[in-house]
């Protein structure tokens, strides 16, 4: 409804409201405000700390988690393969190295006889023999698993 007043033509409130009902407005009290650039500066900052922190962690549990795979199959590995050295006759064994096949590529393998040195058993050490066997992994030999046997020789006269 609209009414004369002063020389001036008012609406009443549901006239004004049917009138601009098809102009989206967005409707503000007094308290309400944007966003203010800092504050928006400041959430993209606690964000981007967040999403670094989250990608070093994932990266992190991804490398531990290929270092426990090594040092499961490398110590698997080291047994099988010092079950091998035990069996052969010490006569026979030498220092040596090679790979474990096509059923494990990338690891490598090598181990060296010698002679044990203890100070004050010289004659204990006559029938004792080191043997270090090393597993490695990777063409650099990034991973490396190192095992150590002794081994009773007997003299046979």
């Amino acid at each position: 409804m609209e009414h004369w007043r002063a020389g001036v033509l008012e609406r009443s409130d549901k006239a004004r409201k049917d009138q601009y009902s098809n102009i989206p407005l967005l409707h503000c009290s007094k308290g309400a405000r944007g966003f203010t650039l800092l504050e928006v500066m400041i959430a993209l900052a606690i964000i981007a700390i967040t999403l670094v922190t989250l990608l070093a962690s994932q990266s992190q549990s991804l490398s531990l988690a290929i270092e426990a795979k090594f040092n499961t199959t490398a110590a698997l590995l080291a047994q099988s393969k010092m079950a091998e050295i035990e069996t052969e006759s010490m006569e026979n064994l030498s220092s040596d190295s090679g790979d474990f096949g096509e059923d494990f590529p990338n690891y490598h393998w090598e181990y060296t006889v010698g002679d044990l040195s203890l100070a004050g058993v010289e004659e204990a050490l006559d029938f004792l023999k080191q043997i270090d066997l090393a597993v490695y992994w990777g063409n650099s030999g990034e991973y490396e698993y190192k095992l150590r046997l002794y081994r009773f020789v007997p003299k046979i006269k």
